[in-house]
């Protein structure tokens, strides 16, 4: 029974004329030749896995293949799903923004930052209102300001062409 492997070399994939070859209990059994580890492995109804392809001579352990493939799956999967992964939501304000549209906008980004979450406020700049800036600047001072309390500016309020955005990042639980 082959089972092909893309990372690791096994059984008729290692074609080395010497290997150092350690056995299922972690006992080395010494240098051989493939063939002859082969042979052992066989016996034993198990696979020859190369674990160090770099090392002189490359070392060769007797395992259970599909079950050493099934571990390092079900680790793998375990880790994946102990991850936080941290999205980015985006609130758009413009310069003339009414004071409840504000606090809506502003309780929207303090539920984001609670899931921990990154906010990206974006205030766009309509014909005249470029001439203006500093209002922009004001106003992403006060979203910031309204949204301390869960979160922290990340990126100052920075103008990028018709448009003024700000990173805000979750502070840690506590």
């Amino acid at each position: 029974m082959v089972i092909s492997s893309n990372e690791m070399q096994i059984n008729e994939e290692i074609r080395d004329k010497e290997i150092r070859v350690i056995d299922v209990d972690g006992s080395q059994l010494g240098i051989m030749s493939a063939k002859d580890a082969q042979k052992v492995a066989y016996s034993k109804d198990l696979d020859l896995v190369k674990i160090a392809p770099q090392a002189t001579p490359p070392v060769c352990r007797i395992m259970d293949y599909g079950k050493y493939r099934f571990e390092q799956a079900k680790r793998e999967k375990e880790a994946k799903k102990n991850q936080k992964v941290i999205s980015i939501k985006e609130i758009r304000l413009s310069l003339n923004i009414d004071t409840n549209d504000f606090n809506t906008k502003a309780n929207h980004a303090k539920e984001f930052l609670k899931d921990g979450d990154k906010v990206k406020v974006t205030l766009k700049f309509r014909g005249r209102e470029m001439a203006h800036p500093e209002m922009g600047g004001t106003i992403m001072e006060r979203f910031a300001t309204a949204c301390s309390e869960f979160g922290s500016v990340d990126k100052a309020p920075k103008l990028e062409g018709r448009s003024m955005t700000m990173m805000i990042t979750a502070k840690p639980a506590k």
